[in-house]
């Protein structure tokens, strides 16, 4: 009795499981191709991009290293990144940072370390650049899946969006 019960219970596992797989081909090309498209997005074209649309010239954050001593980032939740700052006014600075996490986890504690980096941003120009203010509370950390963004920049809105266009 015990055996058939359990062969009962293993032959409707296999059933759920099977159909668990199920789905229409159509559904999975498409989650497939929207995945594929994520992870094919070079973020430093999407840089480019930004700084071509708004006639910046910035100094690039040009090693992973860097992510860990400016925004106390791991190197290891990163998958790949772009970034530029300006520091030529240490009282107003300007910041782009795109990231792609490694796992959503990586991603989260991305956002965490780049929202804390705003607000000290935040009340350094409050401190230092009260005209700027405005400007910053523009500005925002953004995440979408892996990709998250710390643009603070004048235009910042606009290269958001940029960004988020680029990663869908």
């Amino acid at each position: 009795m015990k055996r058939i019960i359990a062969l009962a219970l293993a032959a409707m596992m296999s059933v759920a499981v099977l159909a668990g797989c199920g789905g229409s081909a159509d559904s999975k090309s498409e989650s497939d191709s929207t995945a594929s498209q994520a992870s094919s997005v070079d973020l430093n074209t999407v840089l480019d991009k930004i700084n071509s649309d708004n006639n910046l010239s910035l100094d690039k954050i040009d090693d992973v290293k860097k992510l860990k001593r400016y925004y106390s980032i791991e190197e290891a939740d990163v998958k790949q990144f772009a970034g530029e700052t300006d520091k030529s006014d240490p009282n107003a600075p300007i910041e782009i940072v795109l990231i792609e996490g490694t796992d959503a986890d990586a991603a989260g504690r991305i956002e965490s370390a780049l929202n804390t980096r705003y607000s000290s941003v935040l009340n350094t120009y409050t401190s230092y650049s009260p005209d700027k203010v405005d400007m910053v509370k523009a500005c925002k950390v953004t995440k979408d899946g892996n990709f998250v963004s710390l643009i603070i920049a004048e235009n910042a809105p606009a290269m958001v969006k940029t960004f988020q266009d680029s990663i869908k």
